[in-house]
C-alpha cells in the first residue's frame, strides 16, 4: 500500500468505530455519488422525461447541484437527453444482463425456451422482479407467420399480470410485504384492492402456477410458472401469452400448452439447483 493510500484508507478502529456508533458513516459519505445515484433512481421511477428543473424540484436540490451530474450521466451513456428532456438509456439494463446470476439464467433457459416455443406453437418470455416491476429478461418467438410476445427490457405490473402474481407467490410473507412497498405502478395498470391480491395471490401458490386473461390485451391468455433455484428460492417466472388460431390449422390447445409449460418450468428449476422436482 502506497503512502498516499495508507492516509486514506480506513484503520480497523475506525471499522470498529462505525459498527459501534455510526459516526464514521458520514466520514467516508461521497456526495456526488449520492447525487448521480439520486437522478438514477428518480428516472427509473418516472414514466416520462423529466427537464433539468424537474429533475431538481423533484430531488430537492438546485439545478447547479444537479447539472455537471446529468452532462456526465449523458456522456457516460446513462441517460438520453431530447430537447433537454432527460430519461434512462438501456444501459443499466446491458450492464445487469453482465451480473453473472442473470447471465447464468437466461443462458440455461433459452435452449429449453425455444423448444417451449416450437412444441407449443407459441412466444414465451422469462421475466424476473426487479425494484417493484417485472422485467422480461428473455423471449423467444413464435414459428408461427406471426407472433405476439414481450420485448426484452419490457417492464410489466407486479400486481395484474400472471408473471407478477407467480413472481409474488413463492416468497415468504416478509419478502413478498417488501415487494408490494416497492410497487411501481405501471401506464395503464388496473387498480385492484388489497383483500383480492392477496386471495390471487394465495390461488397461485396452491395451484404452482397462474393462468388468467390478459389484463392488458384482449384475447390472450395467460401461462405463467415458477423457475426455482436451489434452497427453493424464487428465481422466474416463465410465461406464454397464449393466443388461439381460428383458421383450419390446428396447434395445440391451451390445455396442452400448459402441460408443456409446466414441463419445460419443473426441467428449467432442475438446472438451476432446484430438487423439490426431482431428478
Amino acid at each position: 500500500m502506497t503512502t498516499q493510500e495508507s492516509a486514506i484508507a480506513p484503520t480497523a478502529a475506525d471499522i470498529d468505530d462505525a459498527a459501534a456508533t455510526g459516526s464514521a458513516r458520514n466520514r467516508y459519505a461521497a456526495p456526488a455519488l449520492d447525487k448521480g445515484l439520486d437522478i438514477l433512481e428518480l428516472l427509473s421511477r418516472s414514466e416520462q422525461m423529466l427537464t433539468l428543473n424537474q429533475i431538481s424540484r423533484q430531488l430537492g436540490r438546485s439545478v447547479n447541484e444537479i447539472f455537471r451530474m446529468v452532462v456526465t450521466l449523458e456522456q457516460r451513456g446513462y441517460l438520453v437527453a431530447d430537447n433537454d428532456h432527460y430519461r434512462l438509456s438501456l444501459k443499466l439494463f446491458e450492464l445487469a444482463h453482465h451480473h453473472q446470476p442473470i447471465r447464468s439464467l437466461v443462458g440455461t433457459a433459452l435452449p429449453h425456451m425455444r423448444e417451449l416455443a416450437n412444441r407449443a406453437v407459441q412466444s414465451a418470455h422469462l421475466t424476473v422482479y426487479e425494484a417493484g416491476r417485472v422485467i422480461v429478461v428473455a423471449q423467444v418467438d413464435s414459428p408461427e407467420r406471426w407472433a405476439f410476445g414481450l420485448k426484452v427490457g419490457a417492464l410489466v405490473s407486479l400486481t395484474d399480470t400472471a408473471s407478477g402474481h407467480v413472481l409474488l407467490a413463492f416468497r415468504d410473507e416478509a419478502e413478498r410485504a417488501r415487494m408490494l412497498a416497492d410497487h411501481v405502478h405501471m401506464d395503464g395498470e388496473q387498480e385492484i384492492e388489497t383483500a383480492q391480491l392477496m386471495r390471487q395471490i394465495e390461488d397461485t401458490r396452491k395451484r404452482g402456477h397462474s393462468r388468467m386473461e390478459s389484463r392488458q390485451i384482449r384475447g390472450v391468455v395467460n401461462l405463467s410458472y415458477p423457475v426455482m433455484g436451489a434452497n427453493n428460492r424464487m428465481l422466474a417466472a416463465l410465461n406464454v401469452p397464449y393466443i388461439e388460431r381460428i383458421d383450419k390449422k390446428v396447434n395445440p390447445s391451451l390445455d396442452e400448452v400448459q402441460g408443456i409449460v409446466q414441463e419445460i418450468s419443473a426441467r428449467l428449476s432442475r438446472l438451476m439447483g432446484d430438487s423439490s422436482f426431482g431428478s
